[in-house]
């Protein structure tokens, strides 16, 4: 009995010891896409990340919420293993999700709440997002107005506001299709 129960606790160590440094391994990006919901909707299927929360970052007054974020962009924090996508490749995953040559927001939400942006967590993330703004300038041969940002803290949007398109299918697709997201980013992508 007591071999089964030694064997029990080695096996759940074992276990333990090698799920560990798989959680310690996710790393975490913030973006600034537009509408969070699309902006969470869209990424949340690259090969590589692991969660998508929705919120706000990039202001300076503390407690924003979706009725008072002056000064903070839309937002989503992204859950990722850089052992299956490199911080450079989720940029790009980023980049291809929305228009990067808009100034004033993202297709029919305007305003500086809807502008875009990568929030860059240290040299290293910034040096590898300015190389990707650059790649897509030159693909879509066109100047890029998503900006490259110091990280700054991300705030967690409302519970309603999470994961928005799967819960609520038929009002985020009537959305969706109402803004003409996925026309124009055909045409800004011509099919890339």
């Amino acid at each position: 009995m007591n071999t089964r129960l030694f064997a029990a606790i080695a096996a759940a160590a074992i276990f333990s010891a090698q799920a560990a440094p798989a959680a310690q391994a996710l790393k975490t990006a913030v973006f600034a896409g537009g509408c969070f919901w699309s902006a969470q909707h869209d990424i949340e299927h690259t090969p590589g990340v692991v969660k998508v929360a929705v919120g706000y970052a990039g202001g300076t007054r503390p407690g924003p919420n979706y009725e008072n974020h002056e000064g903070y962009l839309e937002s989503i924090q992204v859950t990722y293993d850089p052992a299956k996508i490199s911080y450079p490749k989720l940029v790009d995953a980023f980049f291809h999700h929305i228009d990067p040559t808009d100034p004033d927001g993202q297709i029919c939400d305007r305003g500086p709440t809807y502008r875009t942006a990568v929030f860059a967590a240290d040299p290293a993330e910034r040096q590898a997002a300015e190389q990707v703004k650059a790649q897509i300038g030159k693909e879509l041969r066109h100047s890029i107005a998503t900006e490259i940002r110091p990280a700054a803290r991300f705030w967690m949007g409302e519970d309603y506001h999470q994961d928005y398109a799967r819960k609520n299918p038929g009002a985020y697709n009537a959305y969706r299709v109402g803004c003409g997201r996925d026309a124009t980013l055909r045409v800004v992508w011509g099919g890339r």
